[in-house]
């Protein structure tokens, strides 16, 4: 398998960051469900910070598609890339209907898919064939 193209707009800091980040509101969570606690605000301003460089990520890559660049699987990807910037308020609703340790671990499960989805994501930008 080879590695993201050159200058892909899915595969950088931005997309770093956000694995990053997901990752830390995902430990947070748990801490909070160990813990029996309902999830709290810095959950909730970690997921509209995820969201946010989701959304960066996110446009990014569509401005690379607008300036002439494709992906090499254009409906998995595009798939992808719904699904990515849908997670953070899906967690968000999900978690605000279930005020209880549930919540916070919604949070945390959601906190862990999103950086395979990210990681997916840079998969299909590849360039298959050459």
């Amino acid at each position: 398998m080879t590695s993201a193209a050159a200058g892909s707009p899915v595969d950088g800091l931005l997309a770093t960051a956000s694995i990053v980040l997901s990752l830390l509101v995902a430990v947070w969570a748990l801490i909070a469900a160990v813990r029996h606690r309902p999830p709290d605000r810095v959950q909730f301003v970690g997921l509209a910070v995820l969201e946010l460089a989701l959304l960066a990520l996110g446009v990014s890559a569509l401005v690379a598609v607008g300036g002439g660049d494709r992906p090499g699987e254009p409906g998995a990807f595009y798939g992808y890339l719904v699904t990515l910037v849908c997670l953070p308020p899906l967690a968000w609703v999900l978690a605000r209907m279930e005020p209880t340790r549930w919540g916070s671990a919604i949070i945390c499960a959601v906190c862990l898919v999103a950086p395979v989805v990210v990681v997916r994501l840079q998969q299909t930008w590849e360039v298959l064939g050459g």
